[in-house]
């Protein structure tokens, strides 16, 4: 799924004053990484990560790894933080009504 542009605003502004639920330090995207943003992703639909200085990836990268590993979107990459959305799969869940 491909974010459009009025999609992506919608999403930056919710996830504004969100804190960040996964941090990416030295040992970079590994499997706990990535399972901690699966899980909260999930339970989530968006959330925001944050690289530290000691990782060996920046920002970015770190961004298109975990998003492809996710099976989520880049929402936005700003300073030292990402945002990811992926819509989640759980039935009954309220989910983020995106605009078309």
């Amino acid at each position: 799924m491909t974010l459009k542009g009025k999609q992506i605003r919608q999403l930056r502004s919710l996830a504004h004053h969100l804190d960040s639920v996964v941090i990416i330090g030295k040992a970079d995207v590994n499997e706990g990484t990535v399972d901690q943003a699966d899980k909260a992703l999930e339970a989530h639909e968006l959330i925001k990560c944050s690289v530290l200085d000691t990782s060996n990836l920046d920002v970015r990268e770190a961004a298109e790894e975990l998003a492809q590993r996710c099976r989520a979107e880049i929402v936005q990459v700003i300073g030292r933080k990402f945002v990811l959305y992926r819509e989640t799969s759980r039935e009954g869940a309220e989910k983020i009504q995106l605009v078309p």
